[in-house]
């Protein structure tokens, strides 16, 4: 499967965590995926749900058609639209909005301890993490982040990130946020001399 970004998009990303993380002692991780989840039961209920119909048409119009064909008719239509409906830009067509969000946000908080953003000194790291298929952005922040920082402070941030995921502009997007991301960590965590860079600064892609 072909990549999301290339090697030169990621080196731009990996070169705007260090800018940012030499602001703070804040830590910053980036994750990007196609999607986070196959949905793969979404085309088939979309097929069945129209397939059921398929006799409330035929009455209403006033039809008649014997059982047999009648169920021939119900499974090829079964068939065809669930493998019609497994067509990618169809299938996040049909996936409502609320459950493609649920999917991503619980991707996104398995990412956050996976690379183990829990584990950083002073609990001082953000993961900024996008959902390209689902259109989705979410930045986490740490229990020392979340402690000291305004509720809210990250809305604007991913409002703008989405916007740009939306128009494909995923790196444009990770660059202005992990900017943004860095300026308020400077904020309340300003670098210190003894810093360590606790994680690292390459963009991962699932």
């Amino acid at each position: 499967m072909t990549r999301l970004l290339t090697d030169d998009d990621k080196a731009r990303v990996s070169e705007a965590i260090r800018q940012a993380e030499a602001r703070t002692s804040g830590e910053l991780v980036t994750v990007i995926t196609r999607a986070s989840d196959d949905y793969w039961y979404i085309p088939a209920l979309w097929a069945a749900l129209v397939a059921l119909l398929i006799p409330a048409v035929i009455l209403l119009y006033g039809t008649w058609m014997d059982a047999s064909t009648l169920f021939a008719i119900q499974v090829v239509t079964f068939l065809v639209l669930a493998l019609l409906f497994r067509i990618p830009p169809i299938k996040f067509t049909l996936v409502p909005k609320s459950i493609k969000h649920l999917r991503a946000s619980r991707v996104a908080r398995e990412q956050f301890f996976i690379q183990g953003l829990q584990n950083t000194e002073g609990r001082t790291s953000i993961l900024l993490f996008v959902s390209v298929a689902e259109q989705y952005v979410e930045i986490i922040a740490d229990k020392g982040i979340n402690d000291v920082v305004p509720a809210g402070t990250w809305e604007n941030v991913v409002n703008d990130f989405i916007t740009k995921v939306k128009a494909g502009q995923y790196v444009e997007g990770f660059l202005v946020a992990i900017d943004d991301c860095g300026a308020i960590l400077a904020e309340h965590f300003p670098a210190q001399v003894d810093d360590v860079n606790e994680l690292p600064d390459h963009l991962v892609e699932l």
